[in-house]
């Protein structure tokens, strides 16, 4: 084992380029004749540098190699004596025949094992085959501690990984394990796993059927949706690797919908949007004008009256008829265009939106949000809200909101050790492998908006949504907060949805209405405050000139002998 582990660390320490051999690498792939170019497609990705970058440890194993990607490293070589026993076990159990057999067979699967790998895999093809071998049968026996007999797990575990487990499967070594073949980099071929099965049991259902259970185990211990009730019909065959497996699981393929009629109909929308926007302006203020004289329709009497004479007066009907953006423009009036716009317009503009929703969001879906659209409020100010907190039993699919009860569902998720490992793998899956909706990414960005802050993870703890195993609800929003990093965004209908309904319950609020008024226009405005205190100058001014006239002090002397 010594001289094979110092060979294999001079052979890794040499940085020199063999033209030769690359040459025939090259002259041989392109020769083989490849069944179908859609069953060769890369799924087992690199880690994007910037996912990378941000925690380096989440997706770096730290305790076994599985693949090629991380296979030289000296500080993982320990597990390769584990990975030779449970080898020879199975040679053992298969008692006519010979390991070598199943690698001969595996040969012929060569170009299709390196076809699935992003990075150029610099092995000769022997090389790549044993490492296929021996790494998928290690990976099969650790599997069949979450294999399911009649509903239980299966107790017994070889004695050279007794070390690895205990009864109850919670050792660090086990955990660490756990993290480490859910990585992106430490994936291989689905395929492969089939072939060591079918090889033992004769038969390719068989095998099918035993991987099932093995996954199904696997998602139960390491998925933090602890409480999905029922879990999609997928075939194993369908699956590229374990990892993708366990993606499908939480996030269903979603069929595809043609992009065509997708920008159709955002011309359509565009084209409308341009005629109706020269007509909006003046809309605006002649509906501000017409809600203001009938208020004033109402009063008779006094100096009313005589403002109803002015309001009528052809002056000011021009004035009303002018578009909002040439009365916004105006001396003076122009310091007020934002506050007004938002205290009259804004509501206007949202139940515009609303009702040509229905009918924009496909348009959208090739657009990526914006970050308005991105952004909710936290825990602590939704509950301030009225909105209550509900616990479901399921996975994403389950989150919505119900404005008429004012009720944002949730699913259960238990977080542990394994768990951001498991969920940073799964988003930069998702953004390695296609081009479509990232609902894991989405669903990431979602509790990082909503879990602020300790108090935050707390109160989602006390309501059963989070299921604490960690040290402190501090961890809990550490981790949440931590997963911001991603490299693109889009759109997720359903996600989006229940977004844009929380913002627009907790934007409807009189109270928050009020406060970002108050924030925007006031507290943060040095405009408006100068506004303010010219008006307090002028009103001085006028107060001064009053008093230069008439002899102020009399009238107070008159009104604090009157208190007297």
């Amino acid at each position: 084992m010594s001289s094979l582990r110092s060979t294999m660390s001079n052979d890794h320490s040499k940085s020199t380029f063999d033209e030769h051999r690359w040459v025939i690498n090259i002259r041989k792939t392109l020769e083989e004749e490849l069944e179908e170019d859609g069953e060769f497609a890369v799924s087992i990705f690199s880690v994007p540098k910037l996912l990378m970058a941000s925690d380096p440890d989440s997706y770096v194993p730290q305790q076994v190699a599985i693949g090629p990607y991380h296979y030289w490293r000296p500080e993982l070589y320990e597990m390769q004596r584990y990975k030779i026993a449970a080898a020879k076990r199975f040679q053992k159990r298969l008692q006519s025949c010979k390991l070598e057999s199943l690698v001969d067979q595996l040969t012929n699967l060569e170009q299709r094992v390196r076809a699935c790998y992003h990075k150029f895999l610099d092995f000769n093809g022997e090389t790549l085959v044993w490492m296929m071998a021996v790494d998928a049968l290690f990976l099969l026996e650790f599997l069949q501690v979450f294999a399911m007999q009649e509903g239980a797990k299966v107790q017994r575990v070889s004695s050279s990984m007794s070390h690895l487990v205990d009864y109850a499967g919670k050792k660090s070594a086990h955990n660490a394990i756990l993290r480490d073949i859910v990585m992106l980099e430490n994936q291989i071929p689905l395929f492969v796993l089939r072939k060591m099965l079918e090889f033992k049991f004769s038969s390719l259902e068989a095998a099918d059927d035993t991987l099932i259970l093995m996954f199904i185990g696997l998602f139960k211990e390491i998925s933090p949706f602890k409480m999905m009730e029922e879990f999609p019909n997928i075939r194993v065959s369908e699956s590229v690797h374990l990892l993708d497996f366990l993606y499908d699981v939480i996030v269903p393929k979603l069929e595809q919908q043609p992009d065509t009629i997708e920008n159709e109909v955002q011309q359509e929308e565009e084209q409308k949007e341009g005629n109706e926007e020269g007509s909006a302006d003046s809309s605006h203020v002649k509906q501000f004008f017409n809600e203001l004289w009938k208020l004033l329709s109402k009063l008779n009497k006094g100096p009313v009256k005589l403002m109803k004479k002015v309001t009528v007066s052809k002056p000011l009907k021009v004035f009303a008829q002018l578009p909002w953006k040439i009365v916004s423009n105006l001396p003076g009036l122009k310091l007020l265009k934002q506050p007004v716009e938002h205290f009259f317009f804004s509501q206007e503009k949202g139940d515009e939106k609303g009702e040509s929703g229905s009918s924009s969001s496909k348009s959208l879906m090739n657009k990526p949000p914006s970050v308005e659209e991105i952004t909710i409020p936290s825990v602590t100010d939704l509950l301030n809200c009225g909105i209550r907190f509900v616990p479901t039993t399921g996975s994403i699919s389950n989150i919505s909101f119900d404005a008429k009860t004012r009720t944002f569902y949730l699913p259960t998720i238990g977080l542990d050790v394994n768990t951001e490992v498991f969920l940073r793998n799964l988003v930069a899956y998702e953004a390695s492998v296609a081009s479509g909706p990232l609902v894991i990414t989405r669903y990431t960005e979602l509790m990082n908006g909503i879990i602020d802050s300790e108090e935050d993870a707390k109160i989602l703890r006390e309501k059963g949504i989070i299921l604490n195993h960690l040290k402190s609800d501090k961890e809990v929003a550490n981790l949440w907060n931590g997963m911001s990093k991603s490299l693109r965004v889009s759109r997720v209908p359903q996600l989006d949805k229940v977004i844009e309904d929380v913002n627009k319950y907790h934007n409807g609020r009189m109270k928050v209405k009020l406060w970002k008024f108050m924030k925007n226009y006031v507290f943060s405005s040095w405009q408006f405050l100068t506004f303010l205190a010219a008006i307090c100058l002028l009103l001085l001014m006028a107060l001064q000139a009053f008093c230069s006239v008439y002899t102020c002090t009399r009238f107070f002397q008159s009104a604090l002998n009157s208190t007297d």
